[in-house]
């Protein structure tokens, strides 16, 4: 007798819709944002200590819905468990296309299992890794079992079709195995499992073949009757009314695995209410990559520059960051002997004008899409290996804490400039270090580029100008003894003359843009000058303009230049820059 399909995808959608408001409040979509904001703000913490093959296990069977997300490689894994996912998918089709090679089986199993254990270095979060036909018969999937067990992977998805396999979107009515055979597959593979908790999903071709929903289920039964811990029903169907009918009539025998790659308009509340197990996102990693990498090429390859590539995209900061270079550099620091590094001191005395923004938190405190404009230039500096980090605070001074650094109070702050809150952190002005502004945000590599420019004293400067501001907003402007040539062959020096706020537009060659470089032998210059304007009677209004003005004029301050992608925050526009800038 052939089972009746539901009518029609709309009416699955609106049998799913009504049940949304009896959810559990346990397995409800704002319960599983929240519980993943957690898990992003606590990390690993917010993880029970348990073995790979245990959490992979719980995400199959929980009650509530599961995601896995695509990776193909060890740094594509420590991204994806970045975004919070509990779980990956390694896919046999960006594996192999990541190697440049078509998902036919081209790479060999012991190829994709040398993937496989770069990414299980590269992330502590449980993989289901795609087996496509488990490589040949029952004697190969015993062996891949094992070897995944070995590397601690904690399962696999195996199709019902015939080795080589073919991808499920490639052609009409492709042959599957025997029911019999596969089944031998199966328990061949959980026979040899070295984990009690490894996980065997056994994959149904039959809708993808043209084969019907009553094959599809005969055969999901058979698998689950051999001992697969789940099965996964694909479809290539523009709309989910298919999968939403089989699960129906499969009435959670076990858990449901799906890949909406083809449907995937389709709400994830739908899925939930139908009794899904868990959501496989299969492929979007690389196709994200493979978009990003075109057109990155593109503009290269017809600029013939990185100028309008390099201020959007990743910092080679966050590679180090992605690969874990701060475990390397704790590492060292335990190793071996120990080696000076720069320290930073952030000037953030000053409450800043921004209406009901500033009304409880100085401006360092504003939101800038969901962390503080200082967290921001923290995460920064951090990135470049700069640990040490001061903070001069002042004006609601209570509302500027942050995990890792060290405070320090000017507490005169409505009655002296900059240079007073400078001088306040006079014990840190010692051997390399980074002057910053707290309100001012800039591309990773312009402060790889300031930490590469030789120079005891080195101010990093927009050529452009800088940004247009409301009349009467200060900048700082300087004048340099040779303007910026734009020619990426000069590499002569460019020295300071003269920084102040009221330069004339003939006279001025660029903006400081708020950060500046001192070597430890700089650091001994400002600190002598600091001491000089105080004995002068300066020290308590003067602003850092000055400061430079009269170091320039008797040491060298060297100039980095720079053309843009940098903001600092003095208005409710910059506000919003900075939220697209971020």
């Amino acid at each position: 007798m052939s089972i009746t399909e539901v009518n029609s995808f709309d009416d699955v959608v609106s049998e799913s819709s009504v049940a949304l408001s009896t959810v559990d409040d346990d397995i409800d979509a704002p319960h599983m944002e929240a519980e993943r904001e957690t898990i992003l703000a606590l990390g690993e913490a917010a993880i029970p200590p348990r073995t790979r093959f245990a959490a992979l296990r719980e995400e199959i069977f929980s009650p509530r819905l599961s995601f896995l997300m695509e990776a193909h490689s060890g740094l594509s894994a420590r991204i994806v468990e970045e975004a919070g996912f509990r779980g990956l998918w390694a896919s046999g089709l960006t594996i192999s296309a990541s190697l440049g090679l078509r998902d036919s089986n081209e790479a060999s199993w012991t190829q994709v299992l040398d993937v496989l254990e770069y990414m299980a270095d590269a992330t502590a979060r449980p993989i289901l890794v795609d087996g496509d036909t488990g490589y040949g018969n029952f004697n190969n999937v015993r062996r891949l079992v094992r070897k995944l067990c070995d590397r601690k992977i904690a399962g696999v998805c195996i199709e019902d079709k015939l080795f080589p396999k073919t991808n499920s979107f490639i052609g009409e009515r492709q042959p599957l195995a025997d029911v019999d055979e596969f089944c031998g597959r199966i328990m061949a593979g959980k026979d040899s499992q070295s984990d009690d908790d490894f996980v065997l999903v056994a994959r149904v071709e039959a809708l993808i073949s043209g084969h019907g929903m009553d094959e599809a289920l005969r055969r999901a039964e058979a698998y689950h009757a051999a001992g697969a811990d789940a099965i996964l029903i694909h479809s290539k169907q523009s709309n989910a009314g298919e999968i939403l009918t089989f699960a129906k009539h499969w009435q959670n025998r076990a858990p449901l695995v799906i890949v909406p790659t083809m449907y995937h308009a389709t709400p994830s509340d739908v899925f939930r209410q139908a009794g899904i197990s868990t959501i496989i996102w299969a492929n979007h990693n690389l196709r994200a990559a493979i978009s990003a990498m075109r057109e990155t090429s593109r503009q290269i390859f017809e600029s013939e520059s990185l100028g309008e590539v390099e201020g959007r995209i990743s910092g080679v900061k966050d590679i180090f960051h992605l690969v874990g270079n701060a475990e390397l550099e704790s590492a060292e620091r335990h190793y071996l002997p120990g080696k000076a590094t720069a320290r930073a001191i952030i000037l953030a005395a000053s409450a800043g004008n921004l209406g009901e923004l500033t009304r409880l938190h100085p401006k360092c405190m504003i939101d800038i899409r969901g962390q503080s404009l200082l967290q921001r230039l923290v995460t920064t500096l951090s990135g470049a290996g700069i640990r040490d980090i001061a903070v001069v605070r002042g004006a609601l001074k209570d509302a500027v804490a942050l995990k890792g650094i060290r405070t320090i109070d000017n507490d005169r702050h409505a009655e002296t400039g900059e240079v007073f809150s400078l001088a306040c952190a006079d014990d840190m002005i010692d051997g390399e270090t980074i002057v910053v502004y707290g309100d001012v945000l800039f591309r990773d590599y312009i402060l790889e580029g300031l930490l590469e420019t030789p120079g005891d004293i080195v101010l990093t400067v927009d050529a452009s100008g800088g940004k247009a501001k409301p009349a009467g907003t200060p900048r700082d402007l300087v004048v340099t003894d040779r303007p910026f040539s734009g020619d990426y062959l000069d590499d002569l020096s460019v020295h300071l003359m003269s920084m102040s706020t009221d330069i004339p537009p003939e006279a001025m060659t660029g903006e400081w843009i708020g950060l500046a470089r001192f070597s430890a032998q700089g650091a001994g210059w400002v600190g002598d000058e600091i001491a000089a304007m105080d004995a002068e009677g300066l020290l308590e209004t003067a602003d850092l303009p000055l400061l430079f003005t009269r170091l320039a004029a008797k040491y060298p301050v060297m100039i980095h230049f720079i053309t843009a992608h940098w903001l600092d925050v003095d208005t409710l526009t910059d506000v919003a820059d900075a939220r697209n800038f971020a």
